[in-house]
């Protein structure tokens, strides 16, 4: 009897197995065919593309870690220094109070400007993960050292509003030690508590949410008020760029292939980092040290997060479902806190995909919608380019920026009091970006009053199936209102 069961186990553990690699398999075969795309495309750029367009990058002045009332005060410096081209402001608070830095760097510093798409860099989000920490304060040097030297990034930084959070976990930092190769010594937060599985999560039957820390909800209320088009999450422990999905519903499997509803589009926002990297695109082992190496790490330059493993409360799922922003994380550098001796080669092996990643909010279907009677802008309508993909919505004054492969698209605008529009886009390499004004019908008030009344309706199960599926389908009231308008005008009132 004993026997038969550890038999039935045995098969049930092979079966699992055999699933695991077939879904690991197509995972690879999938994002093999995207990248074959996009190069063929001439939508990727190598290293050695980004070093002949943008040109030389002049040496940081010292490459040197900076404690929290160092870095601090080196960000006030940058503010001094280019004060018509920075913003410093604090997102919020850690636990033991120290702010949350970020420096804003853009023609227009201090506040959103339509047709400038908001982009944002967070590194440190784990405290002892030191690379992109200090590759945020490179970058800040460099863009703004440059700006009168380098039309490239002159150009970069007039048409994109740039947010630079060097650390999410000043706490944790300060207790993280120079050298820590593969610790954990100030990973977490003051409360003892790791930020990227803080966040509300995707299937809270299967990984109940945790009370969010201080760190985590300053950064969900900055991410709600700024209208962020893209972003990036930069952590340590490998040299690979993961996508969303992070997380899956299961509770038996450390990791499966969960791909997003815009797969393709992480595959080249993850691509296009990794390929204008030195070496993370490289197929092979990850790390330079191979003392560093693990057997289950992927051996490409990036990867779907849940494939890898499972991380339930991320902040890049976060971003994709509850805000219009994009965001990967990069694991910049297998090395925890690296010496201050190897900064150079670091961030020369990254400099260059910092620039192009930040470079592709641009790469976008963008415009406004307004009212075609008062000419005014539509906040909250939804803007979705396929019956698939995760549908955005417009902010104050009706802007919208909707991130895009090339592509033919047809786009649908719609709002619950207005008559939809679809609009035909396309963006190819030489026009990577498409400029779109939208005008919307407002629905006729017998007709409005009547949509009003019917929504009213719907009860709290219904509304929450609405929410449940926003993002993976047409708005229902898209559908709703289009079919009380096709029966008001034609007189048939009883079609409900």
């Amino acid at each position: 009897m004993m026997r038969s069961f550890y038999l039935l186990l045995l098969g049930i553990v092979y079966i699992d197995f055999l699933l695991v690699s077939a879904a690991d398999s197509e995972a690879i075969r999938t994002e093999k065919e995207l990248v074959d795309i996009f190069t063929n495309q001439g939508d990727v750029y190598t290293f050695d593309d980004l070093k002949e367009e943008v040109g030389p990058l002049p040496d940081i002045p010292d490459y040197r870690h900076y404690d929290y009332n160092e870095m601090t005060a080196y960000l006030k410096e940058l503010h001094k220094l280019y004060p018509n081209l920075t913003h410093i402001y604090s997102a919020g608070r850690s636990v033991n109070g120290r702010e949350l830095w970020v420096l804003c760097i853009s023609r227009f510093p201090a506040r959103h400007t339509f047709g400038i798409p908001e982009f944002k860099y967070i590194a440190n989000m784990h405290g002892n993960e030191v690379s992109g920490r200090n590759f945020v304060l490179y970058l800040a040097w460099t863009l703004l050292h440059e700006y009168t030297n380098n039309a490239w990034i002159k150009n970069l930084v007039d048409t994109t509003r740039i947010h630079l959070m060097p650390s999410m976990n000043p706490d944790g930092y300060e207790e993280s030690v120079e050298g820590d190769e593969t610790g954990v010594r100030g990973r977490n937060n003051a409360n003892r508590k790791d930020l990227n599985r803080n966040f509300p999560t995707r299937f809270p039957n299967y990984f109940p949410s945790q009370r969010p820390e201080p760190e985590t909800l300053a950064v969900i209320k900055w991410s709600r008020n700024v209208p962020f088009v893209l972003s990036a999450n930069l952590h340590g422990g490998s040299t690979i760029v993961n996508y969303p999905f992070d997380d899956a519903p299961t509770r038996v499997r450390a990791h499966k292939y969960t791909p997003s509803p815009d797969n393709a589009l992480f595959v080249r926002l993850a691509y296009s980092y990794a390929r204008a990297h030195t070496r993370m695109w490289k197929p092979g082992p990850r790390c330079v040290n191979d003392q560093l190496n693990m057997a289950l790490d992927p051996e490409h330059g990036i990867v779907n997060g849940a494939e890898w493993y499972i991380v339930p409360g991320g902040m890049q799922d976060w971003n994709y479902i509850h805000t219009n922003c994009f965001e990967v994380t990069v694991e910049t550098n297998c090395v925890k806190f690296p010496r201050k001796s190897e900064m150079k080669w670091l961030w020369d092996e990254n400099k260059y995909a910092l620039l192009f990643y930040a470079a592709q909010v641009h790469n976008a279907i963008t415009g406004f919608v307004i009212d075609k009677e008062t000419r005014h802008g539509i906040p909250n309508a939804t803007v979705s380019i396929d019956f698939r993909s995760k549908i955005v919505s417009s902010y104050d004054g009706g802007e919208f920026w909707r991130l895009a492969n090339i592509g033919e698209y047809e786009v649908t605008f719609d709002h619950p009091m207005y008559v939809p529009v679809t609009k035909k886009v396309t963006l190819t390499k030489e026009k990577r970006s498409a400029r779109v004004q939208v005008e919307l019908t407002r629905l006729e008030e017998e007709l409005l009053n009547d949509v009003n009344s019917r929504l009213a309706g719907y009860d709290e199960e219904h509304s929450r199936y609405s929410r449940s599926t926003f993002n993976s389908q047409p708005s229902l009231i898209l559908v709703f209102t289009s079919l009380l308008f096709i029966s008001y005008h034609m007189g048939a009132h009883q079609l409900f």
